[in-house]
């Protein structure tokens, strides 16, 4: 049995329409935004230092050791960067292995802090900005008060001192170094690297 044209050429618009409407319904991309750097009177690109610090840090961990405070901001770059460089069109000449290596190493840097796997990137990053922020006031409780279940369990001083003492971070140490890489690479090449 053959349909004529005009049921042929309706039943292909009802699957296209279809088709726009199930992608149409696709949940959002997430969104993860770094605060603001406050008090200097260089505005820094916030991705590019969130690049440079990861990789730094994580590449010598030891210097994290007993600074809770810093270990906290490592962690708010890494959420931060996991959906920055995935999302954000900047990022397009990047290779896709970078953004890759940062989904990958996500579970290894939550999970030595606990931190629930279904949180969501920015909760993690508000969380940890308030550790850093409590440091900066000199409030150790309001720091340990931060990191509560079920955003990061046990919480409080215990997940604080796990903060003090990272254990190596190999997945997320190698993603920030294939990013650090890439930013180079482009720069070489001479992108032009505009704030988004």
């Amino acid at each position: 049995m053959t349909l004529d044209p005009c049921l042929r050429r309706r039943a292909a618009l009802l699957a296209v329409l279809g088709l726009a409407t199930a992608c149409s319904s696709q949940p959002p991309p997430p969104t993860a935004v770094l605060p603001e750097v406050q008090g200097s009177l260089v505005t820094l690109d916030p991705a590019r230092q969130a690049i440079l610090r990861t990789s730094s840090f994580l590449g010598s961990p030891r210097s994290l050791a007993g600074r809770p405070w810093e270990a906290a901001q490592i962690i708010s770059e890494l959420e931060f960067l996991a959906v920055d460089l995935r999302w954000n069109t900047r990022w397009a000449e990047f290779s896709p292995l970078v953004s890759q290596a940062f989904e990958q190493a996500r579970p290894e840097w939550r999970g030595a802090l606990g931190i629930n796997g279904a949180a969501a990137p920015q909760d993690v990053i508000d969380a940890m900005t308030m550790v850093r922020s409590a440091y900066g006031s000199r409030n150790a409780a309001a720091a340990a008060d931060a990191l509560r279940p079920p955003l990061v369990t046990p919480g409080g001083q215990e997940s604080l001192a796990r903060l003090a003492a990272l254990p190596p971070l190999p997945l997320s140490a190698q993603a920030a170094r294939m990013a650090e890489m890439e930013l180079w690479r482009m720069n070489r090449r001479g992108t032009p690297w505009s704030r988004d």
